[in-house]
């Protein structure tokens, strides 16, 4: 009896993945894809995404391509802080470049832990 209860505990823990997700308030959904804090990212940074990977990446659904090409956008990012030259079509200006770049860290995380192979 009292392996059963402990069992019916057990299976309602949640998962590092999921508890992950709950902190980062990170969602994926299958036609939009990633969504933090209830914003579709594709829809709000694609075109800062596709900018500063140099058309690399369109969006942002293939988290294994943004990690690897994670590295050449931070520097981008990083010299138009530096230099503050804001790309005027993008509205970029350094909070909005560091919300991007917090984002890219999310996803990355989210890759590194629970997608790529070990």
């Amino acid at each position: 009896m009292f392996k059963k209860i402990t069992q019916l505990f057990q299976g309602s823990k949640e998962t590092p993945e999921q508890i992950y997700l709950q902190e980062n308030q990170l969602k994926f959904d299958s036609e939009r894809g990633p969504i933090i804090n209830d914003v579709v990212i594709n829809e709000k940074w694609s075109e800062h995404l596709e900018y500063f990977s140099n058309r690399k990446l369109q969006n942002f659904d293939n988290l294994q391509k943004l990690f690897q090409i994670t590295p050449q956008i931070n520097e981008k990012i990083d010299l138009e802080i530096a230099t503050q030259r804001y790309v005027a079509r993008l509205e970029n200006n350094q909070e909005k470049l560091l919300q991007l770049k917090a984002i890219i860290q999310i996803l990355n995380q989210y890759y590194v832990l629970f997608l790529r192979d070990k």
